[in-house]
């Protein structure tokens, strides 16, 4: 309900979080399988994910452009309307699930195998994630630069986006029209890596550019400058309710900010803002947010006795042997 309200007030910015909500939902069993199973599923849908979405994209009505949208309150008063929301949640909009799904499982695998309190574990998922990202962003270089893939594309822009050729770089100029994946007028689309694409191979390269800053974020919690991590871990505390604040604030006095000022601006006001919040309610449920309060009271988060005798917890899942997992 949150992304659907704040889409309809035209921040400017394109709201996840009614795809967040999807996502959540759509991962739920993932957090079931055993971890080589898991693993299996994250690498499949690194590549079947943005398969499918290339296949489906003339069905949706999305072959040429189009995709990219976000859905909005206005949108459920139609079942017209209800049906584009639902395949902008999963296939065509700006952060579809068919292409957003890998993250969500390599994520799951992560929490999965790595200790995030022994910095081996920091160094080795950094060194991963530097080999994803070689490997992702180098491919789709090779693909396009020095195996033709770029000639392809131009001419499959020619017979079904000339509109673009004039533009100094016309893959740029078809891509900059949508949002979440790539036309489906020519397979090598899919051997990119441009942003927003969500190819199979920019989805290793995000992923490893991801894991490089969680193990460096790792590596960061050493006890001795723990505390100048402090401002972040306050405003990582609440980041549903500054994320809605920030969307707010583009919707009212900061509509069409985007500069590096306002940024700074933004993320002074972030950090003591969030600072201040828990300041004057720790100690209470409200201390790590007002948002975040409602969502632990919608999860039910005050009785948590009612999931820890079920054996088909998501936490029968996590490798017991790994030290610090039961706290």
């Amino acid at each position: 309900m949150l992304g659907l309200v704040l889409a309809s007030l035209q921040t400017g910015i394109l709201v996840i979080l009614s795809f967040y909500a999807v996502y959540f939902l759509a991962c739920e069993p993932f957090t079931r399988l055993r971890t080589p199973v898991l693993a299996v599923a994250a690498a499949g849908s690194v590549v079947l994910g943005p398969l499918a979405s290339y296949v489906l994209g003339p069905l949706f009505g999305v072959r040429v452009q189009g995709r990219g949208g976000t859905p909005s309150l206005s949108e459920l008063t139609s079942w017209d309307g209800a049906g584009r929301a639902l395949g902008d949640v999963l296939a065509t909009g700006a952060y579809p699930l068919l292409t957003y799904l890998p993250y969500l499982l390599i994520g799951l695998l992560l929490g999965r195998v790595v200790d995030p309190r022994c910095l081996a574990d920091a160094w080795r998922v950094a060194g991963w994630g530097t080999v994803a990202t070689v490997a992702g962003y180098g491919g789709a270089w090779l693909a396009t630069e020095r195996f033709g893939g770029r000639e392809r594309l131009l001419t499959a822009i020619a017979e079904h986006h000339s509109g673009a050729l004039a533009a100094a770089d016309p893959m740029h100029a078809v891509l900059a029209r949508q949002f979440g994946a790539v036309p489906s007028t020519s397979w090598d689309w899919l051997l990119i890596a441009e942003p927003y694409s969500q190819t199979p191979l920019e989805t290793v390269g995000n992923a490893g550019v991801g894991s490089v800053l969680i193990g460096l974020a790792m590596a960061l919690t050493c006890p001795r400058i723990l505390w100048l991590l402090r401002p972040l871990a306050v405003v990582g505390a609440m980041s549903l309710s500054v994320y809605v604040v920030h969307s707010l604030a583009l919707a009212w006095f900061a509509h069409g900010a985007g500069s590096w000022q306002a940024l700074g601006w933004f993320s002074l006001a972030a950090v003591a803002g969030a600072s201040a919040w828990q300041f004057v309610w720790r100690g209470t449920p409200l201390q790590h947010g007002p948002l975040e309060w409602v969502l632990r009271l919608a999860a039910g988060r005050g009785h948590p006795a009612s999931c820890s005798s079920s054996p088909s917890s998501s936490h029968a899942a996590l490798p017991s042997n790994r030290p610090g997992w039961d706290r």
